[in-house]
């Protein structure tokens, strides 16, 4: 397998970031018969070799350093983003706040004059990696789809910012889809949040940043294997067969540490930092949640649905069986029904009729 189908295939995986500076070789090696005992008895057989590239890829990453981060950088900005011809794509920059930088975004499929939904999209990458264009290729085909316009985010990333950073970048990236709606042919209405691990989080705390100000209506929140508990990995641990693979207990501790500036797990931590903090959850959009059995995030994701549902938030969890975190990056019957779950929960939340 080509350097480039590897990136491409953790590029899908949102916080199974790429990294170069790692040989392929090492990335292909064979993987210990520790892993192969644990992908035959827990990983769903459609995954299962996924799950060995993963293993393999996760034993050769390197700590999470501000070195290693630059590598890791450098190596997705070398390989040029998957994407279509159509539905187009415009990379606008949005004003940041006082004394802040631009936000960069990346509009798919705008056509002025309309009244169609729209969906504002944060990228993964354990708050640490990643960019607005590794999903634009998933973005485009769900706007050809749906009939629907997103925005990808290019949020800043920790260390160089804190939460307080990113979620500000995120939260005028949905008032400027909100303001602009009639230039971009959407219904201001119907505008939804989404993300995929750190960028599910983000989405959530879009949602709940939204609720709480009262000026952007959100429509609904497609949270896929959203990171959304510091405490999970520092005071919280789940079962030793979940999250072993590539995304780490360890690894999410170190990210967590980045993101907030502080340790994670503490008392004392915001809940505007980790949604799973947050004690009012009356009032939010509806929401779709999918994760996977053998994700990290299996336990705080399962315990926010039943907690939105419990507060009378409309939402549906998606629970797939020996799948990780990333595990939609294989092309697989699995994963189809999967993203075909999720394009309906869209879809449903939105308000679009089926074509």
């Amino acid at each position: 397998m080509s350097r480039r189908t590897i990136l491409r295939q953790l590029w899908a995986a949102g916080a199974a970031a790429p990294f170069l500076g790692i040989e392929v070789a090492a990335a292909q090696s064979a993987t210990t018969i520790a892993d192969e005992e644990y992908i035959a008895r827990f990983v769903h057989p459609e995954l299962r070799a996924q799950a060995r590239q993963f293993a393999a890829m996760g034993a050769a990453m390197p700590p999470f350093t501000p070195a290693s981060l630059s590598m890791m950088r450098k190596g997705m900005g070398a390989v040029a983003a998957r994407k279509l011809a159509v539905p187009a794509i415009e990379m606008r920059q949005i004003p940041g706040r006082a004394g802040q930088p631009p936000v960069s975004i990346h509009v798919v499929n705008a056509k002025p004059g309309g009244h169609r939904p729209a969906i504002v999209h944060m990228h993964g990458g354990g708050y640490i990696m990643g960019d607005a264009t590794q999903n634009l290729f998933d973005l485009q085909k769900i706007c050809e789809a749906l009939d629907c316009l997103a925005v990808s985010v290019d949020y800043r990333l920790a260390p160089e910012t804190t939460y307080l950073g990113s979620s500000e970048d995120n939260y005028l990236a949905l008032k400027w889809v909100h303001a602009n709606a009639e230039q971009l042919g959407v219904d201001p209405a119907r505008i939804a949040v989404m993300g995929e691990s750190a960028g599910g989080g983000h989405a959530a705390n879009l949602a709940i940043l939204a609720r709480d100000r009262g000026e952007v209506p959100v429509a609904f929140q497609c949270l896929i294997y959203p990171m959304i508990d510091d405490r999970t990995g520092s005071t919280q641990n789940p079962a030793p067969h979940i999250g072993r693979l590539l995304w780490t207990r360890e690894r999410n501790a170190t990210a967590w540490r980045m993101f907030l500036g502080a340790t994670p797990g503490r008392s004392k931590i915001p809940a505007a930092a980790a949604p799973a903090r947050v004690t009012n959850l009356n009032g939010l959009p509806p929401a779709f949640i999918g994760v996977g059995t053998l994700d990290l995030f299996y336990d705080e994701d399962v315990d926010f649905a039943q907690r939105l549902n419990a507060a009378g938030v409309m939402t549906e969890l998606i629970v797939v069986p020996g799948a990780f975190h990333g595990f939609d990056a294989a092309d697989v019957p699995v994963v189809q029904r999967f993203n075909a779950a999720k394009r309906e929960a869209l879809r449903r939340g939105l308000g679009i009729a089926p074509s």
